[in-house]
């Protein structure tokens, strides 16, 4: 008998005093832990999200739509960044101002010439306020995956309060399982055995979130 069979084996066991339900798996499984933890406001869920960001070592600014081109003129000029790379669904008067050379999202980029870029510009497809989580799924505004892990410096803008939620559960409603998903708590950062942090290892060295208002 191989592995296969003995570990199959055993969850038919285990599943044998279980009543067949043939309601889809969305129905069968009960749903009643708690979804967020206490109430809060719309601005103040906003504000749990700023906070814990900023507790994930990101950078927090907030603006309005009219103010976004200049704040990212200041935030790419800061860094000093010569090149960014431009997701093709980026709103173009996001970087209208900006003078550095845009580098397209293609499919033909090698790591290697990703690596050569200063920083990427993004938009997202939700943000967790409990977690301060922004969770990137692959739409035109936010570009392929890579993009986003190989240059070390990534502005996220999250238009707010429309793509903030407060809790995991909140989220996983509105995001497609079959996009390609990617949950980004902070700027990358890893610790060996002996708790010395360092950071850049698997994604940017530096997460910076514009929490972009319409007023």
């Amino acid at each position: 008998m191989s592995s296969r069979e003995r570990i199959l084996g055993r969850v038919r066991r285990a599943l044998a005093d279980v009543p067949d339900d043939a309601r889809p798996y969305e129905e069968a499984v009960a749903r009643e832990y708690l979804r967020e933890h206490g109430q809060r406001s719309v601005a103040n869920t906003v504000d749990l999200l700023a906070e814990n960001l900023a507790d994930y070592r990101a950078l927090v600014h907030r603006c309005t739509d009219g103010e976004l081109p200049v704040l990212l003129t200041r935030l790419l000029a800061a860094r000093g960044s010569r090149s960014v790379v431009v997701p093709p669904g980026l709103p173009p008067h996001w970087l209208a101002a900006v003078d550095a050379t845009r580098v397209h999202d293609r499919a033909a980029s090698t790591p290697q010439e990703l690596d050569g870029v200063d920083s990427v510009v993004t938009g997202c497809a939700v943000a967790v306020a409990e977690t301060g989580t922004i969770v990137l799924d692959g739409s035109p505004d936010q570009g392929r995956r890579r993009i986003t892990l190989v240059p070390d410096h990534h502005i996220c803008v999250v238009r707010v309060p429309d793509q903030v939620v407060s809790s995991v559960p909140g989220a996983l409603e509105r995001l497609d399982p079959a996009r390609p998903l990617t949950w980004i708590s902070g700027p990358s950062a890893t610790s060996d055995i002996e708790l010395d942090r360092v950071e850049g290892v698997h994604g940017p060295r530096t997460l910076e979130v514009v929490l972009l208002s319409g007023e």
